[in-house]
């Protein structure tokens, strides 16, 4: 449980971290970096963590950067989200 532990509060800081990223389209790495997070929310969901991820981190309500897909900073968030989750699979005990 520490790994899944140490993925929440990972989470959590990148989510702090890239509060109001939707407002600033000229840093690609805050798009990255919340893209990164939403792919670990999406490994720990799949894996069962929900409850333990909700316990600790308010989630988005819904995925608001589908809409930049095809823009820089778009391409940045779901690059990140890729990796995030795979990255996340790959530790997860």
């Amino acid at each position: 449980m520490k790994v899944i532990n140490q993925l929440i509060d990972l989470v959590a800081r990148l989510y702090n971290e890239t509060e109001g990223y939707m407002e600033q389209q000229d840093d690609s790495q805050l798009w990255y970096n919340r893209g990164y997070a939403n792919g670990v929310v999406k490994a720990l969901q799949d894996a069962g963590f929900d409850k333990m991820l909700q316990a600790k981190v308010t989630l988005e309500a819904n995925d608001t950067a589908e809409e930049q897909r095809f823009m820089p900073w778009g391409k940045a968030y779901f690059h990140g989200f890729e990796m995030g989750e795979r990255e996340a699979r790959e530790v997860m005990p």
